[in-house]
C-alpha cells in the first residue's frame, strides 16, 4: 500500500496537467486570488419565482400582442370595406319635399302656394354597374386580406418561436456558464493548494486565474444574454415576461417536419402566398377596368324613362306622379313618386315615355382610358410573374437552409456520444485510482456542453422547418387559430372579356378552403 501511494499521487498530478516537484521552480509567494464569486446567481427575485415557460404559453400570449391585433384590424377593415360596397350597391331609399309660391300675373295675380312630397328609390341592376363592380373588387380584396392575415399570423408565430428559442438558449447558456465557473473556481482553489506545497509554478497559477476570470466574464455575458432574450420576448408579445433560470423549466420546440418534394412545395406556395394573392387581385382589378373601358368606348350613354299619373293641369302644375329611369352605363334603376300635399283639383291622368342617348364621335378620353387599361393589365400580369418568381426563390432558399441545418445534427450527435464515452472512461479511471474527481467534473461539463450544442442545433432545425412551412403556406393552422369565414364572391359580368393579357394559370385561393393539417401537430 505504501508503494502504491506515490504512484497514485503522481498519476493524479499528470491527469491534471500539473508539473511534478522536480519541475517546480522557486518563485516569490503566490499571487493572492480574489474571492470566488457565488456559483449560483439569479438575475432578479422575479425571475427566481418565474413560472415555467413553454411555447404554448408564449403563443397564447401572442394572441393579445399588438402585431396580432393589428393584423386582425387590417382584415376587419377589408370586411368593413366590403360591407360598405354592398350597401352602396343595394337598395337606396330617400325622401324629400318641394315647395313654391307663384303669383301670375305680377300686378293683378294672387299668390298661389304648392308643396310636394317626393319619395325615391334606386338600385344597381345591371351587372356591369360601377357599384356592383366595386362589390366584386372588395370581395377580391377581402380574399387577399384573408391570405395576408394568415401570413401575418404565421410571421408573428415564427417571431415568437424564434424569441422563445433564443430565451431557451440563453437560459441554457447561463446554466452552462455557471457550471464552467464552478469548475474553474475549484481548479483555482486546487492550484492555490498545490502552489503552497511548491508543486506548480506561478505561471500555472496565473493560467488558472485567467481561466477563472474568463469563466466569470462568460457567466456575466450569459446573464446579459438572458436579459436581452427576455426583452426580445417582451417586444414580440407586447408585455413583460420573466424567464426562469432553471433550463428544466423551459419547454422545447415542436417537431414539425415539412412534407413533399420541391415541386409539391412550390405548387403549395403558389396557391397560399400573400404575394401571389395580391398580384392576382391586382390583375383581376386591371382586367375589370379594361372591360369597363371597352364597354364605355363601345356603348352609348342611354337613359330610358317613364312617367305616369296626373302629369299636367295645363298651367305647369302636376298631381300625383310616379316616374322611373334606367341608365345603361351606370346600371342604376331609379323610381320616384311625387304626391302634392294639397288638393290640386281634377287633373287628367296620362303616361309619358322618354329615351335619350349620347355617343362621343370626336374627342373624349375613351381612347386614352382604353390604352391605359391595356397597360394596366400588362403591368399586373408582369407583377404576377415577378411574384411567382420571388416565391419560388424563397421556397428554394428555405428548403436549402432546412437541409443544411438538418445535416449538422449528425456530427453533433457523434460528438455527444464521444463526450459520454469519455465520461464513462473518466469514472472508470477514478474507480481504478488512476484519475481524480476533477477529471470526472470536466468530463461531465463536456457532456453538458455537447448536449447543449445538440439541443441548439435541433432548435435551429425546427426554426428552419417553421420558416419553410411559412414559405409554402403550410404552417400548422392550430398554431394560428381559425380564420373568419370568407364571403363567396359574386360572379363578374360575362358580356365583355378582356383580351390583351391571358388569365393567370394558377387559380386563386378558394375562400372556403379548410385549413390543411401539417405533420408535427400542436406544440
Amino acid at each position: 500500500m505504501t508503494r502504491r501511494f506515490p504512484a497514485l499521487f503522481l498519476t493524479a498530478l499528470l491527469s491534471l496537467g500539473l508539473p511534478t516537484t522536480g519541475q517546480a521552480q522557486t518563485a516569490p509567494p503566490p499571487v493572492p486570488s480574489p474571492a470566488p464569486p457565488p456559483l449560483q446567481q439569479t438575475l432578479s427575485e422575479v425571475q427566481e419565482q418565474a413560472a415555467p415557460l413553454t411555447l404554448s404559453s408564449v403563443l397564447t400570449l401572442l394572441r393579445g400582442s399588438p402585431g396580432w391585433q393589428s393584423a386582425d384590424l387590417t382584415y376587419r377593415a377589408a370586411q368593413l370595406a366590403l360591407d360598405s360596397a354592398r350597401t352602396r350597391a343595394g337598395l337606396s331609399l330617400s325622401v324629400g319635399a318641394d315647395s313654391s309660391v307663384v303669383k301670375v300675373p305680377w300686378d293683378t295675380g294672387e299668390w298661389q302656394g304648392s308643396a310636394t312630397l317626393n319619395l325615391g328609390a334606386s338600385l344597381s341592376v345591371l351587372p356591369w354597374s360601377p357599384a356592383r363592380e366595386a362589390v366584386r373588387s372588395a370581395e377580391r380584396a377581402l380574399a387577399a386580406a384573408a391570405v395576408d392575415l394568415r401570413n401575418s399570423r404565421a410571421t408573428l408565430t415564427i417571431q415568437a418561436t424564434q424569441a422563445f428559442a433564443g430565451a431557451r438558449s440563453a437560459v441554457t447558456g447561463l446554466a452552462g456558464a455557471e457550471a464552467q465557473l464552478a469548475l474553474s473556481t475549484r481548479l483555482r482553489a486546487v492550484a492555490d493548494e498545490q502552489r503552497a506545497q511548491n508543486l506548480i509554478t506561478v505561471e500555472a497559477v496565473l493560467e488558472r486565474q485567467a481561466a477563472l476570470e474568463s469563466a466569470q466574464a462568460a457567466r456575466d455575458q450569459a446573464a446579459r444574454g438572458v436579459t436581452l432574450a427576455a426583452a426580445q420576448l417582451t417586444r414580440v408579445l407586447g408585455r413583460p415576461l420573466a424567464l426562469p433560470t432553471d433550463p428544466g423549466r423551459v419547454g422545447g420546440l415542436p417537431n414539425l417536419t415539412p412534407s413533399g418534394d420541391l415541386d409539391t412545395l412550390l405548387a403549395r406556395a403558389l396557391k397560399a402566398r400573400p404575394e401571389i394573392a395580391r398580384a392576382e387581385v391586382s390583375l383581376a382589378d386591371a382586367q375589370a377596368a379594361l372591360a369597363a373601358a371597352q364597354r364605355s368606348a363601345r356603348l352609348p350613354d342611354l337613359t330610358a324613362g317613364i312617367r305616369a299619373g296626373q302629369l299636367s293641369d295645363g298651367q305647369g302644375g302636376s298631381g300625383k306622379v310616379v316616374s322611373g329611369s334606367l341608365n345603361s352605363k351606370t346600371g342604376v334603376l331609379g323610381v320616384q313618386a311625387s304626391v302634392p300635399l294639397k288638393d290640386t283639383g281634377e287633373i287628367p291622368g296620362g303616361i309619358a315615355l322618354s329615351l335619350s342617348g349620347t355617343y362621343t364621335l370626336l374627342g373624349g378620353a375613351g381612347a386614352g382610358e382604353l390604352a391605359q387599361a391595356v397597360l394596366g393589365v400588362q403591368q399586373a400580369q408582369l407583377g404576377l410573374n415577378t411574384a411567382r418568381q420571388g416565391v419560388e426563390l424563397d421556397v428554394r432558399t428555405r428548403l436549402s437552409g432546412y437541409q443544411d441545418e438538418l445535416g449538422g445534427l449528425t456530427s453533433l450527435g457523434t460528438a455527444l456520444t464521444r463526450a459520454q464515452t469519455a465520461l464513462d472512461s473518466a469514472r472508470a479511471r477514478v474507480d481504478a485510482g488512476l484519475a481524480t474527481p476533477l477529471d470526472v467534473a470536466q468530463a461531465e461539463l463536456a457532456v453538458t456542453q455537447a448536449q447543449n450544442a445538440v439541443e441548439a442545433q435541433g432548435a435551429a432545425v425546427e426554426l428552419a422547418a417553421l420558416q419553410l412551412l411559412q414559405a409554402t403556406g403550410e404552417l400548422d393552422p392550430v398554431l394560428l387559430g381559425q380564420l373568419p369565414v370568407l364571403p363567396t364572391p359574386t360572379a363578374p359580368p360575362a358580356d365583355v372579356q378582356p383580351t390583351p393579357a391571358p388569365l393567370p394559370t394558377t387559380p386563386s385561393i378558394p375562400e372556403s378552403t379548410p385549413p390543411t393539417d401539417v405533420p408535427g401537430g400542436q406544440p
